[in-house]
């Protein structure tokens, strides 16, 4: 695990080696980024840890600009990162995905089921804001899933970092995933499920909405019924929340919207590089 300081001069982690190699590929953070292994006392640039090497020669050496977590200093190539993780054909465990979204509740019970509660309460009220809350809750959960420091304020972040796009992201989708569900069910089907990380691409990758909203459909489709699977097992635990008196849905939320976050992760992370043969 990792400790590392930020631009903003703010200390983050502590971090897998995969999330920091994740940040140095998406530019959030390089080679003169100080980090210290947890434990450990001493500061050392992240250029002096041999396993970021090969990540680190693949990214400019300029140090980034920061105002929070290390940001993106431009977003990915959609269509390089499609092909990259199309040709790793990754796999979608859709009960691994349920599961490690229950332990996240349970180590964040009051944070998670909070933050979800409100962000209901505002995409019940006002509908079009619907994937600004989702971003933000996306970012929530993500930023617990990778061991960063999170709060209440991050599930509304989606107001501050890509209040536009998430909004563009949600009403598009929402349309169109409408106009395919009157003409003839099934396409508006199966476009819900290809834009499922259309709102976690925009507030997590910085990208605008419909490069996102591609770059999800285009994953997504490689392993449709996979993830057409996750939501229906996540629509069977909505089901049963509400039954229990409709108060366990407010258990049941948060839980399918951590579980969608770990496929998110699962799917877009940064894979660790390979051991070489020994010789």
């Amino acid at each position: 695990m990792f400790k590392i300081i930020g631009a903003d001069g703010r200390q983050y982690g502590p971090a897998t080696a995969d999330q920091v190699r994740l940040w140095i590929a998406e530019g959030r953070a390089n080679a003169q980024s100080m980090a210290q292994v947890e434990g450990a006392t001493e500061w050392k640039p992240l250029s002096a840890f041999p396993e970021f090497a090969d990540v680190l020669a693949a990214r400019p050496p300029s140090c980034p600009p920061s105002t929070g977590a290390p940001p993106l200093v431009q977003p990915p190539d959609p269509e390089a990162l499609a092909s990259e993780i199309i040709a790793r054909d990754f796999q979608v465990d859709a009960g691994s995905c349920l599961g490690r979204g229950w332990e996240l509740l349970k180590q964040h019970f009051w944070l998670l089921v909070g933050a979800c509660f409100v962000g209901g309460l505002i995409d019940g009220a006002i509908p079009l804001l619907h994937g600004v809350v989702q971003g933000g809750l996306f970012w929530l959960c993500l930023k617990l899933i990778r061991g960063e420091k999170a709060e209440f304020a991050d599930a509304f972040a989606g107001f501050s970092l890509a209040f536009l796009q998430l909004f563009l992201a949600g009403l598009v989708a929402g349309l169109l995933t409408s106009v395919g569900v009157i003409l003839c069910v099934l396409p508006g089907i199966y476009l819900a499920v290809a834009w499922l990380f259309a709102f976690p691409l925009v507030i997590d990758k910085k990208l605008d909405f419909w490069p996102a909203m591609e770059l999800s459909r285009r994953v997504v489709t490689h392993h449709w019924w996979q993830l057409f699977g996750l939501v229906l097992l996540n629509l069977l635990v909505i089901i049963l929340g509400l039954l229990a008196c409709c108060i366990g849905v407010y258990v049941a939320y948060p839980v399918v919207l951590a579980a969608l976050a770990y496929a998110y992760e699962d799917i877009f992370k940064v894979p660790a590089p390979a051991n070489p043969p020994a010789k």
